[in-house]
């Protein structure tokens, strides 16, 4: 994938209004879809902010930036069943106690491009960039739940959050639903990004965070939380953002409903290869390969595996103990390797048993969603 080539007046913009760097992959200026060449993603643990991935839906008037928003004036809605609804202001999150997590973000699409290889998928054709190791701050929702005496009904099983998105006209407004018990166990109403507060382009002042769960599922600008009995039937929750439960055959379209299909909630096992990168040339003999691994943080990653035989034969990984359950798991290890083109091949396991299909097309769906197929990187040998 190549970097599109700016002029003057784009890479102005970039700096102008987006504050990013002028190295991201544009894939769409408005409402802004950027994604993180792996070359510049493997330099830091942590992903700085002018080099994390963007994917907005329905940018707010005034959000294109990386400039934060004010909190002074911004409210949150707590609503639904419960039995004293809440409006709680964006000021007073600050009062509570502060927690931080340390948390992988990824784009649903994510590695959507590698589903052509049976049946090209619509949206955005994301590469690997689509993601970025990001610690967030702010307020667990658990506790401002019980700080308000909410006192959520028994009956309730999901929480749907909304952002205060401005939808084109007629389209619908963004929000999705989540488990209830996973957003109380887990989730932040987070204030900070990295330690500063979260710049508007990516969902500030205020952002429902949810470790472990794909980027959509974090509701960016949130406003409202609405505690309910069933899932909303909202567009963007269904039929975006979801995967049929069976595999389908690739380049067909069969009907998508609630009962055949599961939202882009937690996030599929995986492993990233960052060195070497696709393409690159190395000497025969001993090469060191690195990357990251990571899984929905709900089980530990248990190791990384390497072939360089098609699959054929594996070889054990190191694996590095991450600071976080939700973080990325920095990998290494070292293979040998004769003249000519080869490939290598990464997948992860966890504790789970789960780990990377080889094929990983049998999770294909016409939106291209939770690529998660083993990692293969093509190099030339001299």
């Amino acid at each position: 994938m190549t970097p599109l080539i700016h002029s003057q007046d784009q890479s102005s913009i970039f700096k102008r209004i987006l504050g990013k760097d002028q190295r991201m992959i544009v894939h769409n200026w408005e409402p802004g879809v950027l994604e993180t060449p792996l070359e510049l993603l493997r330099q830091h643990a942590i992903t700085p902010k002018e080099l994390l991935f963007v994917r907005n839906n329905q940018v707010p008037d005034g959000a294109l930036t990386m400039t934060p928003l004010p909190l002074k004036d911004w409210i949150v809605e707590m609503i639904g069943l419960v039995k004293y609804p809440q409006v709680i202001l964006a000021e007073d999150l600050t009062r509570y106690e502060q927690v931080e997590v340390e948390m992988l973000l990824q784009c649903s699409g994510n590695g959507r491009s590698y589903y052509a290889t049976s049946a090209r998928t619509r949206g955005t054709q994301w590469g690997k960039g689509g993601l970025g190791n990001i610690r967030w701050g702010g307020v667990p929702l658990k506790l401002v739940v019980e700080a308000l005496k909410l006192e959520v009904d028994p009956a309730a099983r999901f929480i749907t959050a909304e952002g205060k998105d401005a939808p084109v006209p007629g389209a619908a407004d963004f929000e999705h639903s989540l488990p209830l018990e996973d957003v109380l166990d887990r989730a932040i109403l987070a204030l900070r990004m990295n330690g500063e507060p979260i710049p508007a382009i990516h969902g500030g002042p205020v952002r429902l965070i949810i470790p472990g769960y794909y980027g959509t599922m974090n509701i960016k600008w949130l406003n409202r939380l609405r505690f309910g009995v069933q899932e909303t039937n909202n567009y963007n929750h269904i039929p975006r953002y979801r995967t049929f439960n069976d595999p389908i055959q690739p380049g067909t379209n069969p009907p998508l409903t609630l009962n055949n299909s599961t939202p882009s909630w937690r996030q599929r096992i995986k492993s990233m290869i960052w060195s070497p990168l696709d393409g690159d040339s190395v000497p025969a003999g001993h090469l060191k390969v690195s990357g990251v691994a990571w899984n929905d943080g709900v089980v530990r990653i248990e190791g990384v595996e390497l072939s360089i035989d098609d699959g054929g034969n594996w070889q054990q990984a190191q694996v590095s103990t991450s600071s976080s359950p939700y973080g990325w798991h920095l990998w290494e290890s070292t293979v040998k390797l004769p003249s000519g083109r080869q490939e290598i091949w990464a997948r992860a396991i966890d504790a789970a048993g789960r780990t990377q299909p080889l094929d990983g097309s049998i999770h294909w769906n016409p939106s291209g969603y939770e690529w998660s197929g083993v990692d293969k990187v093509k190099i030339s040998v001299s």
